[in-house]
């Protein structure tokens, strides 16, 4: 009896110590694991971008005036052709007396410069008929050799200088009578009120050189306006493109005729697109860290039906995936998993409930996913994100 005492007391303290070890243990780390698994692999660039309506005119005023108020608003269907705004002549602005005087003494003053303009024109006529008489004595008498054959000559270069002084003097007085006009004109407008006149009855009509819709009115109120001041856009809001900027070190990737997915636009399904051009200029842009990025415009056509994205407009957002690489049948991990030992590449593997470090070999990656082409096999685990509490050898739990 006594020594079955002994043996329940020997038991019961091999038990307690037990439960003390086990309670002194590290506890098993909980992780997020993810199985090596072989598949297809897409590497893209990923950036975002905006729609954009790929033939779009902008309609701008042929010359100054006053523009009429627009009454189409954005969206109105237009047709080849077909007017969108007018243009009338702008009003004089309102003249005191003082304004009014000066351009009455312009006129008087016009109308001087006219009477001394046809002064000279009488002058250098009768310059001209003195000197082609003396033109005409000098040849007589030098063919009798009274005088010499210069003198003669003489008189024939005045009678030509003469003759271009009275030419000068019509055009003088031509011009005169252009300045009278204007200066006529210009005071007749004031006293008579021809501004207003010629407004009513002159317009200009603006028209749409293609047919589609209004995207936006630049200048809708009447106001007075420049040559060449942008009234409104036109285009064909079911013509978009996407322009995605990237990283110029990215650009170097991208080829034309390259696929593309655009997501988060709206709805859960991604839009397929196609690589239409990679413009050849970058330009400089801040990042929102403040740092100068250099990009380049890429240009995507929409490939999935109409039908898919006919609710998307003109600067919509997307997010655009361009794949710059396919491969097949590749051993992917997540890219999560991966961490740097070193100058290599690893990744912890469970093996026997524990955390083992295995280096590997990165042959290509995305946003998402890395291919391994070395140090792991297909079926294996991998702790992906592991924290600071993951190290080799750590007791680890999946989630």
């Amino acid at each position: 009896m006594p020594n079955k005492k002994r043996l329940g007391f020997a038991l019961a303290a091999v038990a307690i110590v037990a439960a003390l070890i086990w309670a002194l243990l590290p506890k098993a780390v909980e992780v997020d694991t993810a199985v090596v698994a072989r598949g297809d692999f897409e590497q893209t660039i990923d950036d975002d971008g905006k729609t954009r309506v790929r033939d779009r005119y902008v309609v701008s005023a042929p010359l100054a005036g006053r523009l009429q108020r627009i009454s189409l608003k954005a969206g109105d269907p237009v047709a080849e052709g077909m007017g969108v705004a007018v243009i009338a002549p702008a009003l004089s602005p309102f003249l005191d007396a003082r304004s009014r005087n000066e351009l009455a003494e312009r006129l008087g003053t016009a109308q001087a410069a006219r009477l001394r303009a046809e002064a000279h024109v009488e002058r250098a006529q009768a310059a001209l008929e003195q000197a082609a008489a003396e033109a005409v004595r000098a040849r007589a008498l030098a063919e009798k050799n009274y005088v010499s054959k210069h003198q003669a000559e003489q008189a024939e270069l005045a009678e030509k200088l003469n003759r271009k002084e009275l030419d000068a003097a019509r055009f003088e007085a031509h011009a005169a009578q252009h300045d009278v006009a204007q200066a006529r004109a210009a005071l007749a407008r004031v006293d008579g009120g021809a501004a207003a006149t010629v407004g009513a009855a002159h317009r200009w009509a603006i028209r749409s050189p293609v047919p589609g819709r209004v995207l936006r009115v630049l200048q809708e109120s009447e106001a007075v306006v420049a040559v060449g001041t942008p009234l409104l856009e036109i285009g064909q809001p079911d013509s978009l493109e996407v322009v995605v900027d990237v990283l110029s070190t990215d650009a170097v990737q991208i080829r034309p005729g390259m696929t593309a997915y655009l997501e988060r636009w709206g709805r859960g399904e991604p839009l397929a697109g196609r690589v239409r051009r990679v413009e050849p200029a970058a330009f400089t842009k801040v990042s929102a860290l403040g740092v100068e990025e250099q990009r380049v415009n890429v240009l995507i056509d929409l490939v999935s039906p109409q039908s898919e994205w006919q609710t998307l407009g003109d600067g919509y957002k997307v997010d655009a995936r361009i794949v710059v690489a396919h491969l097949e049948n590749a051993l992917k991990i997540p890219l999560g998993a991966l961490f740097r030992d070193g100058d290599n590449w690893a990744v912890f593997v469970v093996e026997g409930g524990r955390a083992v470090v295995r280096k590997v070999v990165v042959a290509n990656r995305n946003s998402r996913e890395a291919v391994v082409s070395r140090g792991l096999a297909a079926g294996e685990r991998v702790i992906a994100y592991p924290s600071d509490a993951v190290k080799a050898g750590v007791r680890v739990k999946p989630r």
